[in-house]
């Protein structure tokens, strides 16, 4: 027999009555699991029962099942009441942190701090079950480019919802699928200058995974088969710049440089060879001249292992998850140049950068290089479905192309190339198209640029810096719940920042008007303020 609960709000003395209720049954005959999850929202402390009860008489006897059933009734119908005066917000909340086990979060801070309940989006906020609103200025995870609910997305992908929604890719293909990597190539970034280019051509050819993680599992697999099929399987390491990060999968965490994300599970990675990423951490985007140190240790590193290395691995201009860490062109180029020379491929991981978020398509054309596989994901679909993609060259390719199955890339996802996320990519690529996104683009940033003007002044920022539709800087403030406390305080005004430490960073959708700009920087002042004041 096992009764399970439901989560109602109750008051903070029904904990007791929780215990004193089933009291007069023994309670070796069952188990009550509860747990009261306390949420202070503006002052007004509420707690959830979230509970389950499950009864596991010792033998047969109907009068203590009886009795069970008519307390755990008038349990329930107590609870029923309560739950009828909850609001929309609290019961969800309540509901989700019984059952939702959160990405990237531990989930005891919860206890203190707020899970935000959204029902619905509309171009550039969020709103919750009960009308409060908030300005999205981190894309959800930088992924939505061009607002939530977007009909010129949302239109096409209804229309193809009706068409088809899937067919698996292996020994099928399907028009979405085929107009894309069509399309992804013609745009992918190409190099006049030899030693800044791939030596097997463009990048013609798309394999699609389902995140961003995926798309570096798919890179990094390729790069090390692909010296395999071409007869230097000694070349198995990768090499990847000191603070990078690339995902969590393992294969993606081990090129990743991040010890919150990697140490538990260190035993299980592969060790990277890692070389210092240029410039100054947490710093403006640095100089050529700061280049030239990091490059000369890349140099050194592959003068003596090359014969080692499969590729190199980078996040273009920009470390993301490191603090918003941007970097000059010329690294790219230098890095490029040296693959070149030595024999390692170099990967492109735009899964962040790319899809315009540097002031170009992708941010490797600000160096002048295509890499020999370039990841995408992220903003790929304009924040609607999951869908990564990695780009290669016809070299790569044809090392593959072969009779047998063992130099075949056997590599995928039930929902590779799924054909509803690669029309609402293909309707991203329009907007960007019809719209000229990178031109306009410029506009923006320059505008969002000088309002946030009286933020880089502020007398506990450092470091303000913006690269394409990139906004970051740093605060002083000794505090170690900085970031939560700004993020709540961020809220309470209408506003959805997340910052990484003691790093804040806008990454709005390519939509804002002066009114939202005025609304992300005023906002993110007051925030600021008050957590500095408090």
């Amino acid at each position: 027999m096992s009764l399970q609960g439901t989560a109602a709000m109750v008051t903070a003395t029904s904990g007791s009555f929780i215990a004193s209720h089933w009291s007069s049954i023994n309670r070796a005959t069952f188990n009550i699991d509860w747990y009261l999850l306390e949420h202070d929202h503006k002052g007004d402390k509420k707690c959830f029962a979230v509970f389950s009860l499950h009864v596991h008489p010792r033998k047969n006897d109907t009068s203590v099942k009886n009795v069970i059933g008519h307390r755990w009734r008038t349990f329930m119908c107590m609870c029923n009441q309560q739950r009828a005066r909850m609001s929309a917000n609290d019961a969800l909340l309540a509901r989700s942190l019984a059952h939702v086990w959160n990405p990237c979060t531990q989930m005891k801070q919860h206890d203190t701090w707020p899970m935000v309940p959204i029902a619905r989006g509309e171009g550039a906020w969020l709103y919750d079950l009960e009308g409060r609103r908030y300005l999205d200025a981190i894309s959800s995870w930088w992924v939505n480019l061009f607002g939530h609910c977007n009909p010129r997305i949302g239109g096409p992908l209804s229309e193809q919802l009706h068409t088809l929604d899937h067919v698996m890719l292996a020994g099928f293909t399907h028009p979405p699928v085929v107009e894309l990597s069509e399309r992804l190539s013609a745009l992918a970034p190409r190099a006049s200058d030899a030693r800044l280019r791939a030596g097997g051509g463009p990048l013609g050819h798309a394999s699609y995974g389902s995140d961003g993680a995926s798309a570096t599992e798919i890179a990094l697999k390729m790069a090390f088969h692909y010296w395999r099929n071409r007869g230097q399987p000694s070349k198995q390491r990768f090499i990847a710049l000191a603070g990078s990060y690339h995902g969590e999968t393992l294969g993606a965490l081990s090129v990743t440089d991040l010890a919150v994300f990697r140490d538990a599970y260190a035993p299980l990675l592969k060790v990277p060879l890692l070389v210092p990423a240029p410039g100054p951490a947490s710093a403006m985007p640095c100089c050529a001249d700061c280049t030239i140190d990091a490059l000369a240790a890349l140099e050194a590193a592959l003068e003596r292992c090359a014969g080692s290395i499969a590729a190199m691995i980078v996040e273009p201009l920009v470390q993301g998850a490191s603090g918003m860490r941007m970097y000059h062109p010329d690294y790219l180029a230098g890095a490029r140049a040296l693959c070149t020379k030595h024999g390692v491929l170099l990967i492109a991981d735009e899964i962040m950068t790319g899809m315009g978020r540097t002031g170009t398509m992708f941010a490797c054309e600000q160096a002048g290089i295509q890499p020999d596989f370039l990841c995408l994901s992220k903003g790929i679909t304009g924040g609607y479905l999951p869908l990564s993609v990695v780009l290669t060259t016809d070299e790569v390719y044809d090392a593959f192309y072969d009779d047998s199955s063992a130099r075949a890339f056997l590599h995928s996802h039930s929902y590779t190339g799924n054909p509803l996320a690669c029309r609402a990519a293909l309707a991203t690529l329009d907007i960007f198209a019809q719209d000229d996104t990178i031109v306009a683009n410029r506009a923006r940033s320059a505008a969002l640029t000088a309002r946030a003007q009286q933020i880089a002044v502020h007398p506990h920022v450092r470091n303000f810096r913006n690269l394409g539709m990139i906004w970051a800087f740093e605060v002083d403030c000794a505090d170690p719940a900085f970031g939560r406390r700004l993020f709540t305080a961020a809220l309470e005004r209408e506003l959805l920042l997340r910052p990484i430490g003691n790093t804040v960073y806008f990454m709005p959708p390519y939509i804002l008007d002066d009114a939202q700009v005025a609304h992300l920087v005023d906002g993110t002042l007051d925030a600021l303020n008050t957590v500095l004041e408090g």
